[in-house]
């Protein structure tokens, strides 16, 4: 097939996504449309659906490798339509550019991975091992019925991924420069202290819990958790918010109530973070209470088979270099699937306007972005050619 014929048929399916306003977690037929495709091409479609979010696992073959693409269908909001140069739910072609809620993030990925997957399984229909889509609508939001809810399914069910390509946009200034390859994990905490209130006026009969945090406050601040490794750099502690008082200038609150968050690396674990927390708070005397969660744990695919492959890829489609290793942004659906995977990496287009007004994807990137999907697969399953065939 030309690189005109891929162009085409990828930007179509990208503008048949795009057209409909998926936004999290309703998929707005996203799924119905991409299940359609695949199941006559030999593709077994399950739908796993939990929390009233539906997820589709299509799964062609069942003989290992299993290499699975995943990626999602919902979108954040759109915001206030009038900043928009065109409607966010009309795709629309200017200036080398798709436009369109989702283009980015990741609605035109999901399409270039799609038709390589058509092309590759039409090709080479006895190729060895299966070939897995997993499409979800609930990334965007609350992110605990989608990918997740899939990933537990698949443990029940025994089975497991041996490379997953996630198509998250990774590129950062041109296709193909960044491809990620781990991701930060993410610790919550609601500190709560918990002083006497009193009139401002008589300190001595209450207790100031702003004054009481302050110290061990610094101490969290200035911590070092740990040094990072290789692939991550050292673990981070901020405070996103705190609040304490009634709003009134004449008394002492009695209680005060902190949000902070870590970004941690593989080098610490969430006991560890959690156990040292508890050690500083405790060394302050506070009388404290601490409501945990976590946003995910961190992830990540060293250097290997999968890197490998993709990285000579990337740079035999682009001609470009090949691209960096790199662990930086928030969490993605990879943390889930590390759990059931061997290998995962994120590989997609140019993020620069995901999330925001005007929302778009290169035209000219689909074709060459659809060829690295489809040459990753087909040399993962041993039928592939030349990296920029």
């Amino acid at each position: 097939m030309t690189d005109h014929d891929i162009h085409a048929a990828t930007v179509a399916l990208a503008s048949d996504l795009l057209a409909r306003p998926s936004l999290t977690p309703d998929d707005a037929g996203c799924l119905d449309l991409i299940a359609a495709r695949l199941a006559p091409l030999g593709f077994a479609c399950d739908w796993v659906t939990r929390g009233g979010v539906r997820n589709l696992w299509a799964r062609r073959g069942t003989a290992r490798p299993l290499v699975c693409v995943a990626g999602h269908v919902d979108v954040v909001p759109p915001g206030p339509l009038g900043e928009w140069t065109s409607d966010p739910f009309t795709p629309t072609e200017r200036d080398g550019y798709l436009y369109a809620r989702g283009a980015a993030d990741m609605k035109g990925a999901l399409a270039a991975a799609i038709t390589a997957v058509e092309r590759v399984v039409t090709a080479h229909p006895d190729a060895a091992g299966s070939v897995a889509v997993l499409a979800t609508a609930d990334e965007e939001g609350a992110g605990v019925d989608g990918t997740a809810a899939v990933v537990d399914w698949l443990v029940a069910r025994g089975e497991r991924i041996d490379q997953c390509i996630v198509v998250e946009p990774t590129s950062s200034s041109r296709l193909g420069d960044v491809v990620k390859n781990g991701r930060r994990g993410s610790l919550n905490g609601t500190l709560t202290v918990r002083g006497v209130q009193c009139h401002i006026a008589y300190p001595q009969l209450g207790r100031n819990p702003i004054h009481e945090v302050a110290p061990a406050l610094a101490a969290l601040a200035t911590a070092t958790w740990d040094d990072g490794n290789e692939y991550f750099p050292p673990t981070t502690f901020q405070v996103s918010n705190i609040h304490a008082g009634t709003g009134a200038n004449n008394v002492v609150p009695g209680s005060l109530t902190l949000l902070f968050n870590f970004r941690f690396s593989t080098a610490s674990t969430v006991e560890g973070l959690q156990a040292r927390v508890h050690e500083i708070l405790d060394r302050y005397g506070l009388d404290y209470a601490i409501d945990w969660s976590v946003s995910g744990r961190p992830f990540l695919t060293p250097r290997g088979p999968l890197t490998e492959a993709l990285a000579d890829v990337v740079a035999g489609v682009t001609g470009g270099a090949p691209p960096a290793l790199s662990t930086t942004g928030g969490t993605s659906d990879a943390r889930f699937l590390a759990a059931v995977a061997e290998e995962v990496v994120e590989f997609g287009p140019v993020n620069e306007s995901m999330h925001k007004v005007d929302e778009r994807v290169r035209l000219a990137d689909m074709a060459p972005l659809s060829r690295i999907y489809e040459t990753l697969l087909g040399r993962l399953l041993g039928v592939g050619g030349p990296a920029g065939a």
